[in-house]
């Protein structure tokens, strides 16, 4: 008889004990009605993953380990292996245990605690020491969680404790690239052990986090034989004859814009909805980065919970209203325009006093943005639904953002989308469904705020400007690399001082969905107060 190994690639939220307790056992239950042995699940699947400083609470370790008692009281017919935090003394675990029929069988403690990108495991867990190897139907499987299989080591233990298969939990989250550097850290792993691996991953948004899911198995050869969808709950069943995995569905792998769009639209539901926002306010521009926000809000949560409101000016293009006006009607959803003329009005008479003999600057441009932001907030608090903001990863790299203005708001969507992919991602959305009007994409991008204003009035064209935030960025490439990359010094220099100089503004920006492997968030934490120049 087979061994048959499910895997519950499931959305836990963090804290939701009962919750995530239920869905494992819903999984459960599918699985053992489909003949499996054994159900998978995803690192810390039982409180959610990441929980932070709850794990630093001997209340919140104390009530996970009572619905882990509780849950496998009402487990029956199949093993199931939970991810769960585990108190021991003075000492925390990232565990894995396995019940089945009221009883714990066995625990794995973690022994990799990654303390880089997002992670900062090193601050909560103690590391586990040795293998954990379970006998199911005759047939003995290691297990090793998320960081465990990065690098060598714990799988080898698994493999010399007679490990025929391994079983790996994790809580793996979502940048571009990180599918293909998945399947190829693996294969390191079964290059090493000679072991077929199954791998359950988390799906789910969690604040800045999007878990993209996209479990699979891969032979002892490290070929693919089942490969679960991302961005969604799904279960998964091989069977193993032999201790070899047989071939199962395959999910087709998207295109890199595909891919980004579902986590834009995952980490919106989640937000929101885990969150219990009833819905979402999004103040519409005639620009390219406001329309591809409200497209993600519309295909997160549907037409009749997203609102955008348009706030013209007297520098407001025609053209910016009529496709407003178009895109709605295209979505479907409620609009409304408010002019902010008047509120311009009084707000020059009332500072009129104060800029007298001063010539008009960005002041005057940045009170536009700040009057339309207290409109957005003022129906927020209203009506209880959340504003999302519309700046994206460029904007925010070198300031061209106004604090308490258009970065006023809940939830950032497109916070680490640079700008020229905010236009591919726009593009392929309308593959789907015309949305985005064709004249807000390709018209040239502009804040207006004042006459015939254009951003590159103020900053590098797009293309350059992305090229070099993501050098220094992402890459922590000096300014003299990039610059011998064949970028302008010029160009270089002025995009890096106005990214230092934005740093207490970027502090002060709502939490957004990070798609890269290093966004202005969890994995960016440099200093406001900074008199570093890169020299070298």
């Amino acid at each position: 008889m087979p061994l048959k190994i499910a895997i519950a690639q499931i959305n836990a939220t963090v804290g939701d004990f009962a919750g995530n307790a239920q869905r494992i056992l819903d999984f459960a239950e599918r699985a053992r009605a489909q003949g499996a042995d054994l159900l998978l699940t995803p690192e810390l699947s039982l409180c959610g993953y990441p929980p932070e400083d709850l794990l630093l609470r001997d209340d919140f370790c104390a009530a996970c380990e009572h619905e882990l008692a509780l849950l496998a009281s009402r487990v029956a017919g199949i093993a199931v292996l939970v991810g769960h935090p585990e108190k021991r003394a003075a000492h925390c675990y990232n565990a894995a245990t396995l019940i089945t029929d009221g009883t714990r069988v066995a625990t794995y403690y973690k022994q990799r605690l990654p303390s880089y990108e997002v992670f900062d495991e090193e601050r909560y867990f103690d590391s586990g020491e040795g293998p954990c190897v379970l006998t199911l139907k005759g047939v003995r499987c290691g297990v090793n969680i998320c960081a465990d299989v990065w690098e060598a080591g714990a799988a080898d233990l698994a493999r010399n404790a007679g490990a025929e298969v391994l079983l790996v939990l994790n809580a793996s989250p979502y940048h571009i690239g990180k599918r293909e550097r998945r399947t190829e850290v693996l294969r390191q792993r079964i290059a090493s052990t000679g072991l077929p691996v199954v791998y359950a991953n988390l799906a789910g948004g969690q604040d800045e986090l999007v878990f993209d899911g996209g479990s699979f198995v891969l032979d002892s050869r490290g070929t693919l034989c089942c490969q679960l969808p991302q961005f969604e709950e799904a279960l998964g069943i091989v069977d193993f004859v032999d201790g070899e995995p047989q071939a199962a569905a395959i999910a087709p792998a998207p295109c890199l814009e595909a891919e980004v769009y579902q986590a834009l639209v995952l980490g919106v539901r989640d937000y929101l909805g885990k969150n219990g926002f009833p819905g979402a306010i999004i103040g519409l521009s005639g620009g390219i980065d406001s329309a591809l926000t409200l497209c993600i809000a519309v295909d997160a949560l549907g037409a009749d919970k997203v609102r955008a409101v348009m706030m013209p000016s007297p520098y407001t293009a025609e053209l910016s209203l009529a496709e407003s006006r178009e895109m709605v009607r295209l979505l479907g959803i409620r609009y409304d325009e408010i002019a902010i003329e008047p509120a311009m009005q009084t707000f020059a008479a009332m500072l009129e006093q104060q800029f007298a003999g001063l010539p008009a600057d960005t002041t005057e441009e940045n009170l536009q943005a700040r009057i339309r932001g207290m409109i957005l907030m003022a129906i927020s608090n209203k009506t209880g639904s959340l504003v999302l903001t519309t700046g994206n990863k460029s904007e925010m790299a070198v300031g061209y953002c106004t604090l308490y203005g258009d970065m006023a708001g809940g939830f950032a969507v497109i916070k680490d989308i640079a700008k020229t992919l905010v236009y591919r991602l726009s593009r392929w959305r309308n593959t789907r469904s015309y949305a985005i009007p064709e004249r807000i994409i390709s018209r040239p991008p502009s804040a207006e705020l004042k006459p015939d204003q254009t951003d590159q009035d103020s900053l590098p064209p797009y293309e350059v400007l992305d090229a070099i935030v993501e050098a220094y960025m992402e890459k922590d490439l000096s300014p003299r690399q990039i610059i011998a990359q064949g970028h302008a010094e010029a160009d270089v220099r002025r995009v890096v001082h106005l990214l230092k100089i934005s740093e207490y503004k970027r502090r002060q920006a709502p939490v957004g969905i990070r798609v890269t492997q290093r966004g202005f968030g969890k994995d960016w934490r440099y200093p406001i107060t900074n008199r570093y120049r890169d020299l070298y």
